[in-house]
């Protein structure tokens, strides 16, 4: 009886020691080796989840460029517009009042984004960034500025090509595929955005093929990667830190939707404005449109896709071949035509005098048809529209299904004002972007060589007066040239 109470004790003991061995952590102790395993999870998901650019980033930025402008603009007097804006009623009345206030011509000053092409100092921007400057000069990310000479521009696809003439060689960027992009891959843009310097912003492919209704060869890479005025003919980067697209367009009011033109379609315009200082396209000769399902049912096609031709040049290589009105070509040299941009980004990439062979469906049967590319008649076109621009400081384009949806017309076709120079006569005038021009002193203005010869018949120093529909309204401008 007397080793009973040894006994218990060493039980006790035993059970007292094998409790204190397993405690629980109380709650909310995290120990040691909690922690460790926490914080190889964070950096888990840290590797896996949060790429860093910065590495790309550092290697890429000596290739990329600022660009400052400066042009020579006219405005009338001190006060030019009234204080209260546009719609205020008093407009026209500050209008009337400092109308005979000579001209004063001003200084403009520029920003822009451009990337190094070759080591020897070639440099890619925007056509807009450097269109009406009378000074251009690139800043390299070192800091060094250099005077630079415009070798060429192209306004049809908004690109432009500087040369200067570095103290070094630069490094110069990596063409890469913008065909292999993939909505959703990462992109980087590197630029100057609101002159603050050197910006890098990351975002991903949002889509492809975007048509903004600037031009005949709208096929822009949509971004959420942000840009912003300053970031224009900037390069966007893949992971790769190859260059997929120049920086172009954003929408006015949109946030996180930046537009950039693929490199493929770029590369042969840079060539050409490197070695000729001008573009040299081939040419169908044929006006398309697209094939809306109601088209597609009436022409019993099996689906919407492909270029209805609206109309064939007289004398044109489309028209010589045998190309008719209501024809829907369907493949351009073994390329699928899967809307208009397709079509005419392809025969104006594709150097004149080359034969190609058309897909053709041509009163419901399919023909292949062989066609040889003339030369783009850009020349005489882009002088009458200069002198046009000159004169009134607007833009006008004829009215397509882009331009229609862009500007939410519900007409379908005409002229309709895309440009109006801030301080010229347009402007000044109260013409505005997305006015449809419908008569000139009278005459009707159905398509844009209506709008080109009643502009030309506009008198210097004579009043002539404008109809055109804003919205659902129809009213008269005064316009007075000098």
């Amino acid at each position: 009886m007397k080793k009973l109470p040894t006994l218990l004790v060493f039980i006790l003991s035993v059970l007292i020691i094998t409790s204190i061995g397993c405690e629980k952590p109380k709650e909310g102790a995290i120990t040691e080796k909690t922690t460790q395993k926490k914080e190889d999870i964070v950096e888990t998901l840290k590797v896996r989840e949060l790429p860093s650019f910065a590495d790309l980033v550092e290697k890429l930025k000596p290739s990329v460029v600022n660009i400052s402008t400066t042009s020579t603009v006219s405005q009338r007097g001190i006060f030019p517009r009234s204080p209260y804006g546009e719609e205020n009623p008093f407009e026209e009345f500050f209008k009337r009042f400092f109308e005979n206030i000579p001209q004063q011509e001003f200084k403009r000053s520029g920003l822009g984004s451009g990337f190094i092409i070759s080591e020897d100092g070639y440099v890619v921007t925007n056509n807009h960034v450097v269109d009406k400057a009378q000074e251009v000069e690139v800043i390299l990310e070192d800091g060094k500025k250099y005077k630079a000479e415009i070798v060429g521009k192209d306004s049809k696809t908004d690109i432009a090509v500087l040369k200067i003439t570095p103290e070094q060689k630069l490094q110069a960027v990596v063409f890469g595929d913008s065909d292999r992009l993939r909505i959703g891959d990462w992109v980087v843009a590197i630029g100057n955005p609101f002159g603050l310097g050197y910006t890098v912003t990351v975002g991903i492919v949002s889509a492809k093929g975007r048509s903004l209704g600037l031009s005949s060869y709208d096929d822009f890479i949509q971004t959420d990667a942000s840009l912003n005025p300053g970031n224009s003919g900037g390069p966007l980067f893949n992971q790769m830190g190859d260059v997929v697209g120049v920086n172009t367009a954003i929408i006015a009011g949109g946030q996180g939707i930046g537009f950039a033109i693929p490199i493929n379609m770029a590369k042969n315009v840079i060539e050409q404005l490197k070695e000729k200082g001008k573009v040299v396209r081939g040419w169908l000769g044929v006006l398309v449109q697209p094939i809306t399902p109601a088209i597609a049912e009436n022409l019993k096609l099996k689906e919407a896709k492909g270029a209805l031709v609206g109309d064939v040049a007289p004398d044109s290589p489309a028209g010589n071949a045998g190309i008719q009105r209501g024809d829907v070509i369907i493949d351009f040299n073994g390329n699928r035509i899967e809307d208009v941009n397709d079509l005419t980004t392809l025969a104006a990439a594709t150097p004149p005098g080359m034969e190609v062979k058309l897909k053709v469906i041509k009163e419901g049967e399919e023909k292949e048809i062989n066609v040889k590319l003339g030369e783009f008649p850009d020349e005489a076109g882009e002088a009458t529209e200069k002198e046009v621009k000159e004169r009134l400081g607007l833009t006008a384009q004829e009215i397509n299904p882009s331009l229609a949806a862009r500007f939410r017309l519900q007409i379908e076709k005409g002229v309709v004002i895309t440009h109006v120079d801030q301080g010229s006569v347009a402007d000044e005038s109260g013409l505005r972007q997305g006015d449809v021009i419908l008569e000139i002193n009278d005459q009707p203005v159905s398509n844009i060589d209506d709008y080109k010869s009643n502009v030309d018949k506009m008198e210097k120093g004579r009043s002539s007066l404008f109809l055109i529909k804003r919205g659902k309204n129809t009213i008269y401008v005064g316009i007075k040239t000098e």
